[in-house]
């Protein structure tokens, strides 16, 4: 395949049919664009819009980013899952500032050292900022490489998507063409990926590079990428002691790190209903009543959630390691979603 033809076309296809109006495109700006390519990590658009655009009022600069405390930056982080994200952009920010005197890095081989980067996302701040001839390879971008290559090999393996980047690397813009076909290019094949060359009935008739795709040709774009190994989906049961007053203040403890919801603010939990039962004090347990168990579904775990209600008059006890919490705190620091969808009642 002729890398220029094939970015050629890439390139043209974006400027008229590419995704070009959301809230972080039409920007050479990496602060916006590293927060965008940091939430996008297996979350889609429609989700991070409004989270992103919370994240721009309170922190328009990555400045403003770095000052704050990790538990603001947690708080509104809030729902949007994978938290290690979420410490890992407050990190990175305050390196930008203390490393790079407040100045993103123009290069990926730098910008992939910043907590949280890795070799993608540093592909993708570079070239759509800075023009840099770097290839990226999120998810969609996989998708489209390995049915225009007709590239079978098994991607389970890291020796096999090694391989892959480096052929994405040959079908790059050449040096030479225009300051906006490596931006172009690379939010083109994001864009392919995410709205033609799909997982299920690609819309290949529709597809700028039909005419060099092997998939194509052969029929059989959805067996590609290849990926023979899983994650097995777990279960897990965890016991939640909700206890709060009457005025909305709740029992919260910072979860540990590593961990589950690390360092966020949850209701302590307990591996069992004895176990829950045995941290409360004997007088108090005739108030202690069980609420509807829900489940709350991870990526590759479900988590199977049974709280236990317990109001008291005054917050003259505890659960151990706790704090109490008022409605105005808790809802503005970082909890986990079924957390806080717990909690919201108490909120209204």
């Amino acid at each position: 395949m002729e890398s220029g033809v094939f970015a050629s076309a890439v390139v043209a296809w974006q400027a008229v049919h590419g995704r070009n109006s959301l809230p972080w495109q039409n920007t050479q700006d990496p602060y916006r664009v590293w927060l965008s390519e940091i939430m996008l990590q297996q979350t889609q658009v429609v989700t991070v819009k409004d989270y992103f655009a919370r994240f721009l009022a309170r922190f328009p600069t990555v400045q403003t980013l770095a000052e704050a405390s990790l538990d603001e930056v947690l708080g509104l982080w809030s729902g949007l899952g994978y938290y290690s994200r979420a410490r890992n952009l407050h990190r990175c920010a305050q390196d930008v500032m203390h490393l790079h005197g407040g100045s993103f890095p123009s290069s990926a081989a730098v910008l992939v050292t910043l907590p949280g980067i890795g070799r993608s996302t540093a592909a993708a701040i570079a070239s759509l900022c800075f023009g840099e001839r770097v290839a990226i390879m999120d998810a969609n971008v996989k998708r489209v490489l390995t049915r225009a290559l007709g590239f079978d090999s098994d991607l389970a393996s890291a020796r096999n998507e090694r391989t892959l980047w480096d052929l994405a690397e040959t079908l790059l813009p050449a040096q030479a063409e225009n300051a906006q076909a490596m931006p172009r290019y690379t939010q083109g094949m994001m864009d392919l990926g995410a709205t033609v060359c799909t997982p299920k009935k690609p819309q290949c008739l529709l597809c700028p590079v039909n005419r060099f795709c092997m998939a194509a040709k052969a029929g059989n774009p959805e067996v590609y990428p290849v990926r023979t190994r899983k994650l097995k989906r777990s279960t897990q049961s965890l016991w939640l002691l909700w206890v709060h007053t009457a005025d909305m203040a709740v029992a919260l403890s910072q979860r540990p790190t590593p961990g589950v919801w690390a360092g966020l603010y949850c209701l302590p939990l307990f591996d069992s209903e004895a176990e829950l039962l045995a941290a409360v004090p004997e007088h108090l347990q005739r108030q202690l009543h069980p609420a509807p168990v829900f489940t709350h579904v991870l990526t590759h775990k479900d988590l199977h959630m049974h709280p236990w209600s317990l109001t008291v008059a005054q917050p003259d006890w505890k659960p151990q390691d706790s704090q109490w919490m008022a409605r105005d705190t808790w809802e503005a620091m970082g909890l986990p979603a079924p957390i806080r969808k717990l909690l919201s009642p108490l909120a209204s």
